[in-house]
């Protein structure tokens, strides 16, 4: 007999959710996971609640406070003579707020009956894994069914080779102890946006290199364009279509060499390039679970792998890249097992990315329905004409809706402007349901809202806008 009904590798969002709803639904599950933080204690939470989502947010809230009394609180009447920043207190903010919620996941954990094991994970068998704890004793536990969630670690490139002083990644992006005076940022994706935007705030001249011609290629022009204009507008500079050749250290500086023979000096660089797969010491290439090409695991529609009882969900898996993505499949996953019918709805997988103002959507985009020969409509309406942006004095931005020209269905949600996090989930409800423009035209939305210039998009997909 098998020691656990389920055992989960992995305790980042996909994880430990996964192991708890396996709990909630009366399966005995075990979740092993090797995160060791700064101060060589375990911790569950992944790289989301360690050293990713919620640190960087905390760190961005922070430092908005920050460019707030600097550069906009004087038009509130608010004055504020000799500001300074701590950084250490606003590090110290980040790492309680961390430590309260990777402890939290351990109280879920007991809470639910999750058995917590703390070690390296390696895949011995379907039904059997071997845990190297980190006081290097070694046991084998075994299982009815294993959920593989060991996520996802920062891509490297060679020119660029990461020291953890000079040139860092996402990780060391988060822990510096004071603000650079120069920053370089190689990729302008959701992450060097948000780590450029959290240290320009706070005093750094900062420098973003992008490879790519278009600027967040994955969102709709509009507005990426909007977001651009406004990012570099706060101080951002940021080089479309330039590649980094090579980056050296040298005299406590760091000289970025890119295309065309040009040199730009700065005092730290950063490499957020993106991320790939971790499966490192799982073993998984030994069972036969099959990988692709770019070291993905491979699984089918119920998210299972090459090897009947393995399973694997989150970012390992690929697709979006995004904790709530994770989270969604681990549960998936669970209720499978327990007999449900439950699935993932991917073209309802909301995005975010938390610049200030944010930019989320969901949904296809103009360019994919124009690929795929889809007639639609768009309506669009600007936060400058949002009584509650004017009154948060926020009023950058625009909500765009695209609905299907014959069924009115909502098939895309683009927003630029405050609050963009938030306001998606109405859409991403909306479409989760299959509503029509019309549906959230004929929604009554409270007022002053910023939700109002939702309610404002919705009327002029037909063309009857009331205040723009």
């Amino acid at each position: 007999m098998a020691d656990y009904n389920v055992i989960v590798i992995g305790a980042g969002p996909a994880g430990y959710v996964a192991a708890i709803r396996c709990a909630q639904l009366g399966m005995k599950t075990a979740c092993v996971d090797k995160w060791i933080n700064s101060a060589d204690k375990p911790s569950l939470g992944g790289t989301c609640l360690n050293v990713g989502c919620i640190p960087s947010k905390a760190l961005l809230d922070s430092s908005h406070h920050y460019y707030f009394m600097e550069k906009e609180a004087k038009g509130h009447g608010i004055k504020s003579e000799g500001l300074s920043i701590d950084i250490a207190a606003m590090q110290a903010r980040k790492n309680k707020i961390v430590k309260m919620l990777t402890g939290g996941i351990g109280s879920l954990f007991k809470k639910n009956k999750v058995v917590s094991l703390e070690g390296t994970a390696r895949l011995i068998s379907n039904t059997e894994v071997e845990i190297v704890a980190n006081d290097g004793s070694i046991e084998t536990i075994s299982a009815d069914n294993v959920i593989i969630a060991s996520g996802s670690v920062p891509t490297q490139i060679p020119v660029t080779p990461i020291d953890n002083e000079f040139i860092v990644d996402s990780t060391g992006a988060l822990a510096f102890d004071a603000v650079p005076p120069r920053l370089g940022v190689i990729g302008a994706g959701a992450i060097g946006l948000e780590l450029g935007s959290v240290w320009s705030r706070l005093g750094s001249q900062v420098t973003i290199f992008e490879a790519l011609d278009d600027f967040l290629s994955v969102a709709d022009r509009n507005i990426a364009g909007a977001a651009l204009k406004e990012l570099k507008k706060q101080g951002l500079d940021i080089k479309l279509a330039t590649q980094v050749t090579s980056a050296t250290v040298a005299n406590n500086e760091v000289t970025i060499n890119y295309q065309g023979d040009q040199q730009l000096l700065v005092d730290k660089l950063i490499v957020a390039v993106g991320r790939k797969p971790y499966t490192d010491k799982l073993g998984i290439a030994d069972i036969g679970i099959e990988m692709d090409e770019r070291g993905f695991i491979k699984v089918d529609a119920n998210r299972q792998t090459s090897v009947a009882g393995i399973y694997a969900v989150g970012d390992v898996i690929g697709g979006p890249m995004l904790a709530h993505k994770g989270s969604e499949e681990g549960v998936m996953v669970a209720e499978r097992l327990a007999g449900q019918k439950t699935e993932m709805h991917y073209d309802t997988v909301p995005w975010v990315i938390y610049t200030h103002p944010e930019i989320a959507w969901v949904g296809k985009t103009e360019e994919q329905l124009k690929a795929e020969n889809i007639e639609y409509k768009v309506g669009q309406f600007p936060f400058i004409a949002n009584g509650r942006a004017k009154a948060h004095g926020n009023t950058s931005g625009m909500i765009r809706i695209i609905a299907d020209s014959q069924t009115d269905r909502i098939l895309g949600v683009h927003i630029f402007g405050i609050s963009a996090s938030e306001l998606i989930a109405e859409a991403v409800l909306a479409m989760e349901f299959e509503a029509s423009s019309e549906d959230l035209a004929r929604t009554i939305h409270a007022h002053p809202t910023l939700s109002e210039a939702m309610h404002e998009a919705a009327l002029d997909v037909d063309g009857r806008v009331i205040h723009s």
